[in-house]
This record gives C-alpha cells, structure tokens and sequence, in this order.
C-alpha cells in the first residue's frame, strides 16, 4: 500500500492556510503533520481539511505560541498529547494511523527554539531545549510484523556538519552546538530511530529545510539548516520510496521559513 506523510513547521495554521491547502492539492499527502500552527483548540479550520477529504485531525494546540496537527485521509486515532519538562506547551501529538496491514504510531514534534545564548546557565530557553531533548529518550520507536513508528517534526537542531551551511561558523549557534548535537544523536539512537532523510542524501551533502527571514534574498545566500526531520522504526526502511524536500515553498507567497518534507513508502 502506498503511504505518504508531509511534515512542516507552517508558522501560523490561520495565516498560512491557503499554502497548506497548495501542498495537500499539488502532492496529496496521506497525512500532513504541522508544527507552530499557533492556533487554539476552537480555532483551528476544520472544515477546510474536511472539505479537502482530510476528516480525520487531532490537534493540540495554545493561542498565539507553538502548537502541533495531525491531519489525515486515513483513520486516526489518539495515543497522547505528552507535556515535557513540565511546562503545559503544546508540543507533542501521537496517533496510530491503519495504513492498509500496517498499523503506524506516529510522533509529531515541534521542540523548543532555545533562545540565541548557548548557555543553559543563563538563558531558561536553552535549558529547557535540552531538557526537552533529554526527556525524548523515553519516546522509543515500536516494530512489529504489522506495526512500526514514525516521527516528524520541526525539532529544532541540525545535527550534521553538513545540515548547515557553515559547520564552522555556527558551532557556536543555537541549532548546532556540540552540546545540542550530541545529545540529539545519542537520544535518536537510543530510541531506535532512524533518520530517513539521510538514508539516500549522503552525510557530506548539503540538506536544508529551513531559511531565515532575516536573509534579504534567501535563495541566493542559501544559508540554510536540516531543523525538519523524519524518522522511523527499522522495519519500515525497507519500504520507503523516497523523501522530497519542497525547496519552491520557501518562495510562495508570505511562506513560512520552513518548507515541507515528504516521505513516501510502500507499505
């Protein structure tokens, strides 16, 4: 059975809704997980999904902050809306999606930014990011004959030298600090998680998915990061059929500074 999920950091679900409708009429994913939809519960736009043939949506979300969405073509039911660290953001929504004989546990995580000081010392924000990170070692991926995990987000760290445009030059940036990336790696193993974006995308090539607004002309400088990410259980690499990186979202009108990731497998 084909499968295919979206996965993107849409900065505002109300805002951006007409380019969340572009990707669900131009690629017609299975699922699309959004991150940051900065939306209310009894806000969220519904009956647009609805009215696209996605019916089935779990949602956890706050007014104005953070916020994640699973919305599906497929039968989805909730597993959890985990709260990290403590703190009542809305961060984390697991479904279990049947996707033909398999039946998938699927993540979607928006972690934290961090703030812009790598210190956790003296900045709060970066040293709940590592909390954060460090909490995620409990979220391990489950395989099966008939079962398997994904996780998606807008996890907010690029962990290769090659995930970012500079290696050199951002060791000392919030995203890709040693103390961010070797952490991260280590509580990506530990769960049993593999990075799918990297399975056909050699360690030594560029990827990026996120570009800064903050870049007078971001296709030009082209200083980007892998922040985005797709992961999965073991038993489902066999089957994936590719991952595309809609760079050309970055460009719609008013976008988001990060652009869509797809995987496609054959279940």
């Amino acid at each position: 059975m084909p499968f295919s999920i979206a996965t993107w950091n849409i900065n505002s679900v109300r805002l951006r809704l007409p380019l969340v409708e572009r990707l669900i009429l131009e690629h017609a994913p299975d699922v699309v997980c959004l991150q940051e939809t900065k939306c209310p519960d009894d806000l969220f736009p519904l009956e647009r999904f609805h009215a696209l043939g996605y019916r089935h949506i779990e949602i956890h979300g706050q007014k104005g902050y953070h916020g994640v969405a699973t919305i599906s073509r497929l039968p989805i039911q909730i597993v959890e809306r985990r709260r990290f660290c403590d703190i009542p953001d809305s961060r984390h929504i697991s479904v279990r999606v049947d996707a033909g004989s398999h039946s998938l546990l699927l993540h979607n995580f928006y972690v934290p930014a961090g703030g812009d000081e790598p210190d956790p010392v003296i900045n709060a924000k970066f040293r709940h990011k590592l909390d954060f990170v460090s909490e995620m070692n409990a979220i391990r991926a489950e395989q099966d004959v008939s079962s398997g995990s994904i996780l998606v987000g807008d996890l907010n760290i690029a962990p290769l030298e090659h995930d970012v445009w500079s290696h050199k030059q951002l060791l000392n940036v919030v995203s890709h600090t040693p103390v961010e990336t070797e952490s991260f790696e280590a509580m990506r193993k530990a769960g049993g998680w593999v990075d799918l974006m990297r399975l056909n995308v050699p360690p030594d090539q560029k990827l990026y998915t996120w570009w800064s607004y903050r870049a007078a002309d971001w296709a030009a400088s082209n200083r980007g990061r892998r922040l985005d990410h797709v992961w999965s259980s073991d038993n489902l690499v066999e089957g994936l059929r590719g991952i595309e990186i809609l760079r050309d979202a970055r460009g719609w009108e008013r976008p988001s500074d990060h652009v869509p990731v797809i995987a496609r497998f054959d279940l």
